[in-house]
């Protein structure tokens, strides 16, 4: 392999990816570690362990990376290197851009998991052909990232995005953890799946398979069953989540402007879902979004990845 490479981590919710990804694109290598529900100090502490594992026993010593990048969950402080929050219950700001540096004598950028996939976008996907998009991604959660004249909006705190605590009300009732009701995340993202097939499962005949053992059910069976065989709950499910994100879709569409609206996330990625949306986004308010709504082109596997290494990509300039 020749040219220099960028490390890049992403942290998720149940596994941190660290990789090498270079000036094209291309993932190199990478390992999977799994994470987990963690604080940010128990996060940062699996960062640093996880690289100097990934560094000892996947990475070449004779093409060391170039720099660093690192897409995180919740509130990131791009400019400063500090990751403020995870969530409300979970605030312990932590200058990781300036200890990674030190740890590992290389420059070193963070930001927040959504925005550095949009960056990606902005790079190697869709920012090829626009400058004012939104970025969703559909996943255990629901964010956004709106890219206005080539520049993200981050907002005052570094909390905009948070798209998925945007409320539409379907009839179902569901409660958030954030203290609304009805939000778009309740219903269309995989912790909304599962929050209302437990609440709608005496309405319903279904061979969905609901656990008791604190894990989520699983939306690729919800979609399989919904899709094969009619399943009547499955098919409920699917169908009030299309109805929230098109909604959602229409909202940010109506706040922002964008010429091009990119789906991305693991609940999105087999178009399955978009294919239920797209009859219900409206003319009228879909008029100016001339190069529609699509799925990304990026790997949904990496795309979180290739973000990580944009976020370093930019350190270095």
């Amino acid at each position: 392999m020749k040219g220099r490479t960028y490390l890049a981590a992403d942290l998720g919710g149940t596994k941190l990816l660290i990789g090498e990804v270079d000036d094209t694109g291309a993932v190199v290598r990478e390992k999977t570690y799994p994470s987990g529900f963690l604080n940010q100090q128990q996060a940062r502490q699996l960062l640093f362990t996880s690289i100097d594992d990934y560094l000892a026993t996947v990475s070449s010593p004779s093409e060391r990376p170039v720099a660093l990048g690192v897409g995180l969950l919740g509130r990131v402080d791009v400019d400063r290197g500090v990751w403020e929050q995870i969530d409300p219950s979970r605030t312990w700001p932590v200058p990781l851009a300036h200890e990674l540096q030190e740890r590992y004598g290389m420059p070193c950028g963070i930001d927040n998991d959504v925005k550095s996939a949009a960056q990606a976008e902005m790079l190697w996907g869709v920012g090829r052909q626009s400058k004012n998009f939104v970025y969703i991604n559909v996943g255990t959660g629901i964010a956004a990232c709106t890219v206005v004249d080539g520049r993200i909006l981050r907002g005052s705190h570094y909390n905009a995005g948070e798209v998925g605590h945007t409320t539409v009300d379907l009839g179902v009732g569901t409660q958030c953890a954030c203290g609304r009701r009805n939000c778009v995340e309740t219903l269309a993202a995989g912790m909304g799946f599962d929050l209302c097939a437990r609440l709608l499962r005496d309405r319903y005949q279904t061979r969905l398979t609901i656990p008791s053992d604190g894990t989520r059910v699983a939306v690729r069976e919800v979609f399989r069953l919904a899709r094969e065989e009619g399943d009547a709950l499955c098919e409920q499910l699917v169908a009030n989540a299309a109805e929230a994100l098109s909604q959602l879709v229409m909202n940010l569409v109506r706040v922002s402007d964008p010429d091009t609206v990119v789906m991305g996330g693991s609940i999105m990625s087999d178009g399955y879902m978009l294919e239920r949306m797209q009859p219900l986004l409206q003319a009228e308010t879909m008029r100016f979004v001339t190069n529609g709504v699509q799925l990304t082109k990026l790997n949904p596997h990496y795309i979180g990845l290739l973000g990580a290494a944009v976020v370093a990509i930019n350190q270095m300039r």
